[in-house]
């Protein structure tokens, strides 16, 4: 669906950091801090005791460890290497943002642009720009090339995903049918969050840092050609009622309370995912590898999140389904600071993908189920709404972590994206039954009575042909069984 692009990007950090620091990258430094050096012990008593008088020292012990002098060198480059870790933070937040920020400023775009041309072509065009991205990727060597590749992916993401997702909304119009082909989708992207990390760290730890984004570009060439053969991508009119505006959609409370769930369950994962890994460097002093791995836990939970609760938000309540994920949440973030190893993390990220998970695919359904009863079945511009939602969590989640981080710390920022999410979590039993609108019970009045209008006029029609017509009583004596009145009729 193209939403959700970053799961190769734990790699970026450390990369960023080594191409600035091409003397003391980050390889260069011990995984676990030194010992203070120790003087070799004192002399022991000679154990013998038909020489009592007389002691011999020890044997020599081999001492691996650095003098204080160099010792104090190390943990004073170790101090330089965590404020340079802090700041990057910052650098590496914006570079994650420019994806989403762009997302924003595109979306509203897109939206109605499917509406007008129909959903394949902008869906092809995604797939062009986000190809194109990651060949930047996979050969850029600076902050700048990163950066622009990062916010063409931004373009690419918003022609996919408001395709993809108004394109499901409008194939399936059963709302039971639709939650569960959603449910799909994101379990698909969410396959994409779930080799991506662990993927792209050990690729580039054996490999180099261009071998995972050429095979990723690979795979979207094929998703390409597939998208050419099996969609045909073509100008597709829509033969339907003009499609809501983007102003009524914002105006509408509902709408804009299933949106806000999306922003703010994916605002906690992308705070972490710039600081996350240069937190487990600085604290756990992880590889590569273990950065990427970091994310694991939570795209398997988020796979099984989104299918398990396509088809059951609709039997549980999607509302109920949101507002319980939004506490697993808030609950899952509180713990992650507490972590002192790789292995602590493994719990608090599975229960953050699977509660991401349960919001993403009950809210997704919800937005066309609110658009259908309260608007126009014209899907395009309400999930452009919902694409924005989750692109403001991502715009302001790195954007603000970096800052965050530096100021109040790790820790905090992550209490204070949880409470967030507690105190909006009751906010969506407005969701519980929500409305008709005003506007769309009159129009839902106007078509009925245009329709009953119809039906009358069409039934006056009949009555008035009938009575034209004598009473025909069937007579074999007339040609072909009939009276000469019958005859007029039929010829009338």
């Amino acid at each position: 669906m193209g939403e959700k692009q970053e799961h190769h990007l734990p790699i970026i950090p450390e990369f960023l950091y080594d191409i600035r620091h091409p003397d003391a990258p980050l390889d260069s430094y011990p995984r676990t801090p030194l010992t203070p050096h120790t003087a070799p012990p004192p002399p022991t008593p000679n154990p013998c005791p038909c020489n009592k008088d007389t002691e011999v020292a020890a044997p020599p012990i081999e001492d691996a460890t650095l003098s204080p002098e160099d010792n104090f060198t190390y943990y004073r480059e170790l101090e330089e290497r965590h404020n340079e870790l802090v700041g990057e933070t910052v650098e590496v937040g914006l570079l994650f943002a420019s994806k989403a920020i762009v997302q924003l400023l595109v979306n509203p775009i897109v939206g109605p642009l499917t509406h007008r041309i129909g959903y394949s072509i902008p869906m092809f065009a995604g797939f062009v720009i986000m190809f194109l991205s990651t060949i930047i990727f996979a050969f850029g060597r600076s902050y700048l090339v990163l950066f622009i590749a990062r916010a063409l992916q931004g373009i690419g993401s918003s022609c996919s995903s408001v395709s993809g997702m108004g394109m499901l909304a409008d194939r399936f119009t059963d709302d039971k049918e639709r939650g569960n082909a959603m449910g799909i989708a994101l379990g698909g992207l969410a396959l994409g969050v779930l080799i991506g990390p662990p993927f792209g760290g050990v690729m580039y730890e054996f490999v180099g840092k261009s071998a995972p984004f050429l095979i990723l570009a690979a795979l979207a060439l094929g998703d390409g050609l597939l998208q050419l053969f099996m969609l045909q991508p073509s100008i597709q009119k829509a033969e339907t009622e003009e499609p809501p505006s983007l102003k009524s959609l914002i105006s509408d409370p509902y709408i804009l309370i299933a949106a806000g769930a999306i922003t703010f369950a994916n605002m906690g994962i992308a705070m972490l995912e710039p600081s996350l890994p240069l937190w487990m460097v600085d604290n756990m002093g992880a590889t590569r590898w273990e950065q990427g791995v970091a994310f694991l836990p939570a795209s398997i939970s988020y796979l099984i999140g989104t299918n398990l609760f396509g088809p059951l938000g609709h039997k549980i309540g999607r509302w109920f389904a949101a507002c319980l994920g939004l506490v697993i949440i808030g609950a899952c973030l509180i713990f992650i600071p507490m972590a002192t190893s790789i292995v602590h993390l493994i719990i608090p990220n599975a229960g953050l993908g699977f509660a991401i998970g349960m919001v993403d695919s009950s809210m997704m359904p919800e937005l066309g189920y609110l658009v259908d009863i309260r608007h126009s079945a014209v899907y395009g511009s309400v999930y452009a709404l919902g694409d924005v939602a989750f692109c403001v969590g991502f715009a302001v989640g790195p954007a603000l972590s970096g800052s965050l981080v530096k100021s109040i710390g790790f820790e905090w920022m992550l209490f204070g994206i949880a409470i967030l999410c507690f105190l909006y979590a009751p906010l969506l039993i407005l969701l519980k039954n929500p409305p008709t609108s005003d506007e769309k019970k009159v129009r839902m009045a106007r078509e009925a009575a245009e329709a009953a209008a119809a039906e009358a006029a069409a039934n006056n029609s009949v009555a008035h042909f009938m009575a034209s017509c004598p009473a025909i009583m069937r007579d074999t004596s007339a040609e072909g069984g009939k009276t000469n009145e019958g005859f007029e009729c039929s010829r009338m």
